[in-house]
């Protein structure tokens, strides 16, 4: 009987709301229009609802940025706009989908949670064996989380109704690569429920 735990991936201000920097470039549209905001609360209420884990990931950096990679282009405007510094609004998981006590979050420095994170032993003490990935973006953090889930012999399901990445074309190319090495559904799929819109 599979074990599974639900991802809440970069569901951050900075990213899905209007007024993040991120969000401002793209991201906090195609949320919206996706209704991946919507669709990830759905999952997240479920997921309490039958005591399947669930761990949000926000990516950010420490003040000063000492953990922030000078050679990345994904996060050179990090630092030079002061962009998703942790213990910020920027780096708080949105309203529509806040950890409650006991829920994990895990602070990430790089696209994968799993790099430089406690996230693969939290998994293990839970026993988990099955990763229900949402998240932004589709690209960047969704299809790193799918791959080292992958070779770390997890089963990963990407609930691409709750994703989303800055467009429609890239959000399309990513899941082709993803579905290389996980399964898409949705979260209606995903947890045997009828339509969520």
């Amino acid at each position: 009987m599979r074990k599974p735990a639900l991802l809440m991936l970069d569901l951050i201000n900075d990213i899905v709301h209007p007024d993040g920097r991120y969000g401002r470039e793209g991201y906090a549209r195609q949320v919206a229009e996706r209704g991946v905001l919507e669709r990830a609360a759905v999952a997240l209420e479920t997921a309490r609802a039958r005591d399947i884990p669930v761990i949000h990931v926000v990516v950010g950096f420490s003040a000063g940025y000492p953990e922030w990679p000078a050679s990345s282009d994904v996060f050179r405007s990090a630092k030079e706009d002061g962009r998703i510094l942790l213990g910020t609004w920027a780096t708080e998981p949105h309203d529509a989908v806040k950890p409650v006590d006991g829920e994990p979050v895990v602070a990430k420095h790089r696209i994968s949670p799993f790099y430089g994170t406690g996230l693969d032993l939290t998994l293990r003490a839970l026993g988990v064996d099955t990763l229900l990935l949402t998240g932004v973006s589709t690209d960047m953090v969704i299809l790193a989380t799918a791959r080292d889930g992958h070779d770390r012999d997890y089963t990963v399901e990407v609930l691409e109704d709750a994703t989303a990445a800055d467009g429609d074309e890239m959000h399309a190319a990513a899941l082709k690569v993803i579905g290389r090495t996980a399964r898409i559904s949705s979260v209606a799929e995903a947890f045997g429920l009828g339509s969520t819109g």
